[in-house]
């Protein structure tokens, strides 16, 4: 499905069958069936850095692919057996990469909650922006989310605004990625929801 106009979008990013293209697919085996009848229904901003604060490796990507190499940094030891992917990442200069089809549950969200709904990854799309808890977020990085968010907006319309949260939302106390510096007003304004500074308030508006 061909994704609705956003500023500086070029070429336009289209999904078919799960896979957005023209992005670089890197299929990751870290995902399993959605359970039946369960729609899309939440999108889930992640952040991540390996190791944290360093930029630009492929470290991030062979995580996601089963491949790192543990001895490669001393923080890497805790990785060891973990098997997660996010749906996609966007790194610092914008490049998108997808790990898993959207209509696969992909394993990015772990023990999670969502206005009571347990098990986040059932209903949730993931995407990881590079990044930590003490950066600011690249332009690139706020202009590629915003087109990836509304493409994804347009083949699964119950992603609305209101339906958008981060990660440490899902999961108070475990996890506090986008953290502190992520610009959510940027996002909505981006996604044509000018005015919300905060998902709440645009879930208290519908």
């Amino acid at each position: 499905m061909p994704e609705r106009v956003a500023p500086n979008a070029s070429p336009p990013l289209q999904l078919t069958a799960g896979w957005c293209a023209p992005i670089r697919h890197c299929p990751s085996s870290n995902h399993d069936a959605r359970p039946p009848g369960v729609p899309i229904d939440l999108l889930v901003i992640h952040a991540i850095s390996l190791p944290a604060g360093h930029y630009g490796g492929p470290h991030i990507a062979d995580l996601f692919l089963n491949q790192l190499d543990c001895a490669a940094h001393p923080s890497f030891e805790r990785l060891r057996g973990l098997r997660v992917a996010a749906h996609f990442l966007v790194r610092r200069d914008g490049e998108m990469m997808q790990f898993v089809a959207t209509d696969r549950r992909a394993w990015h969200a772990g023990v999670s909650v969502f206005e009571g709904r347990p098990a986040c990854n059932d209903f949730s799309i993931g995407i990881e922006l590079e990044g930590c808890d003490e950066d600011a977020y690249t332009d690139a990085q706020y202009r590629n989310l915003v087109r990836l968010t509304l493409l994804l907006q347009g083949a699964y319309p119950l992603l609305t605004p209101a339906r958008i949260a981060g990660h440490s939302e899902l999961a108070p106390g475990r996890k506090t990625d986008p953290g502190p510096h992520f610009d959510w007003a940027r996002l909505y304004a981006g996604l044509g929801a000018e005015g919300a500074v905060g998902r709440h308030k645009l879930r208290g508006a519908e």
